[in-house]
């Protein structure tokens, strides 16, 4: 199998994996505010989960494929652009954030984890969001030059 075929296989997993994400941080969420403190605990290790398998997937996709070119131009290209930039900086961001909210429960400092979690819940979402949105727009909606 050639590398543009198990690339074209891993973009649409990766874009799955970031609407698992997505799917789980809601339930995580909506599980916590219930006070659900197990479910919101499996939920989120889902979402961690799904999350990590995403990074695999992708830098296995990016090794084999490279960067693409977005097809298209004017406002559609400059809207892509900047939101696929806003996505690659809160990914990069996030991460060293979730892994000090895993800390934290670890440690059971319950009160700092729910402190740095309520604003690292609306940028987890964002970035998951966002990554489905630059999948469809690269892969469906414009396209990208070979």
């Amino acid at each position: 199998m050639s590398a543009e075929a198990i690339g074209a296989i891993l973009a649409p997993l990766n874009a799955t994996l970031n609407f698992a994400s997505a799917i789980l941080l809601v339930l995580g969420y909506r599980s916590i505010r219930r006070h659900q403190v197990h479910r919101h605990r499996a939920f989120m290790l889902g979402a961690v989960a799904a999350s990590t398998l995403f990074l695999v997937s992708y830098i296995t996709r990016f090794s084999l494929t490279g960067a693409h070119s977005f097809a298209g131009t004017g406002l559609i290209r400059t809207f892509y652009l900047t939101l696929l930039l806003s996505h690659m900086v809160l990914a990069a961001l996030i991460v060293p954030v979730v892994l000090r909210l895993l800390y934290l429960v670890r440690r059971r400092r319950f009160g700092t984890h729910a402190r740095i979690a309520r604003w690292t819940f609306p940028a987890w979402m964002y970035v998951s969001v966002t990554g489905i949105i630059v999948y469809l727009m690269l892969y469906h909606v414009v396209g990208y030059l070979p």
